[in-house]
């Protein structure tokens, strides 16, 4: 028998507004040098834009037992029957240890419950691992491709049912 790390997820509070922002910069610093400056800065919001997500998203936080934040996720929806994913992040040591699994499936469940059955997220041409776990999860490129700061953005969808 292994002995996994353990962590629970829970919605974000507005106190954890620099845990989410410190787990965002740590799992993001190592692809700086391959985004745009501008990109870079919006793909890690400070602490007061953390807390003016929350009031149009759900983030949640993945935390160890500790009271550490290793991952989180943004969801909310965007329009009718459309839920929308941003800010995936896990923390070095955490990646390969569910959080980032765990995280997601609890996201599509809360946009579910909100009567969503089209999920979709963006991401960039840097974040290779990142789209091999949405691909994995069922998640397909849409076709739709925006500039992003100058970068390449790339949108995913999936269907999910009620």
């Amino acid at each position: 028998m292994t002995n996994r790390p353990v962590f629970s997820i829970r919605r974000a509070a507005f106190a954890d507004a620099r845990g989410v922002h410190g787990c965002l910069a740590e799992a993001f610093e190592p692809y700086r040098t391959s985004y745009t400056p501008d990109g870079f800065q919006d793909t890690i919001p400070t602490p007061e834009l953390l807390q003016k997500r929350m009031q149009t998203m759900t983030i949640f936080v993945a935390e160890d037992a500790t009271g550490v934040i290793a991952g989180t996720l943004a969801c909310g929806m965007v329009s009718e029957g459309e839920g929308h994913l941003r800010g995936m992040a896990v923390r070095s040591p955490w990646q390969g240890a569910g959080v980032a699994q765990a995280l997601l499936e609890r996201a599509e469940s809360e946009l579910r419950a909100q009567g969503c059955s089209r999920v979709t997220l963006d991401t960039t041409l840097p974040l290779e691992r990142a789209m091999r776990f949405y691909e994995k999860n069922g998640y397909q490129r849409s076709g739709r491709v925006a500039d992003f700061f100058g970068m390449v953005l790339i949108e995913y969808e999936k269907a999910i049912s009620n």
